[in-house]
């Protein structure tokens, strides 16, 4: 029987205890660190934890796994207060509350936006375009603060429209230290200058100031609100942005040189161009076209000379 080996990164603290494969998914059992004391949210008294596990396992959504979904499964725990005897659910540290997927699947799904609108990242996920718009939401309503200690070398910042026709733009700030791991830093509405800055000011004074290059499009808000928050680090303009500007001109200079710009063109013969200059192998004349006529070969006026000469394309016997 053949083994594979499945590398998966996870959270500090989170450890697989299973594996299953299933159709085209995956799935792992987790689990974490369970709280030894827990504050009662109802009479907000602190105890011992008594934990209790519920019959049912809780599944939510993680990112993908050679193109194909996985998930984590566990069994949900809570802790019952000794003081009120309230149940109160005890939330994993990788998602949030009454949500079916990881944090981490939040920011893929934010990151896939970039370039592309809510119905296409849905059809690609195999998610409905409603969860797509509740993630950004929640992306926008959270003011997560970012760790001071976090070394932040290279920068992206670019907008995304969360629906078709350009609507609902808002602006994404992602840490490029490791391309091979781009991570969602910040998310702020809209796509001005002000946006921009909302973003780099997550940042501190600074992690700013150690950034050496920032990626943006051609555009004037993010160039100006980098170029004020950024004093240390270089534009880098999106390969994508420069393509574009570069087809943009030829094609201009291709319209210029349309035939229906210049005119239409005139047809006919080319005048005063020798033969051999158009690719056309010399004609016999004079005798040569005489003797050809003697022998009963079919004869085509020459244009040049007024004379019969033998025509290439005819069959023995042809009049």
């Amino acid at each position: 029987m053949a083994s594979v080996t499945i590398e998966v990164d996870l959270p500090d603290g989170v450890t697989i205890t299973a594996y299953e494969r299933h159709q085209d998914g995956h799935g792992f059992e987790v689990s974490w660190p369970l709280p030894q004391r827990c504050r009662c949210d109802r009479c907000h008294r602190e105890a011992d934890a008594h934990l209790e596990f519920k019959n049912t396992a809780q599944v939510v959504r993680d990112l993908d796994i050679w193109g194909q979904p996985s998930f984590w499964i566990y069994q949900p725990p809570f802790h019952r207060c000794p003081w009120c005897h309230y149940r109160q659910d005890l939330i994993p540290p990788f998602k949030r509350k009454e949500v079916s997927y990881t944090c981490r699947f939040e920011k893929q799904v934010v990151r896939l936006l970039i370039g592309s609108n809510e119905e296409e990242v849905a059809r690609r996920l195999g998610i409905s375009a409603e969860t797509v718009a509740r993630i950004v939401r929640q992306q926008l309503a959270e003011v997560k603060p970012i760790d001071p200690g976090r070394v932040v070398t290279d920068l992206g910042i670019d907008e995304l429209s969360l629906k078709k026709r350009h609507k609902l733009y808002v602006t994404v700030l992602t840490d490029l230290s490791n391309p091979e791991r781009p991570e969602v830093l910040a998310v702020a509405s809209g796509r001005d200058e002000a946006a921009g800055q909302a973003c780099l000011n997550r940042l501190t004074t600074s992690q700013r100031e150690q950034v050496k290059t920032y990626r943006v499009d051609m555009g004037a808000p993010y160039n100006k609100a980098c170029a004020a928050l950024l004093p240390n680090a270089k534009a880098v303009i999106d390969r994508f942005h420069v393509a574009k500007k570069f087809n943009e001109v030829v094609d201009a200079v291709r319209k210029k040189n349309h035939a229906r710009v210049q005119g239409e063109t005139a047809q006919g013969q080319a005048e005063g161009v020798p033969l051999p200059d158009v690719g056309i192998p010399p004609q016999p004349q004079g005798p040569v076209a005489q003797g050809a006529a003697e022998a009963g070969s079919p004869l085509r006026p020459d244009p040049r000379a007024g004379e019969a000469v033998p025509d290439p394309g005819a069959l023995p016997g042809d009049l």
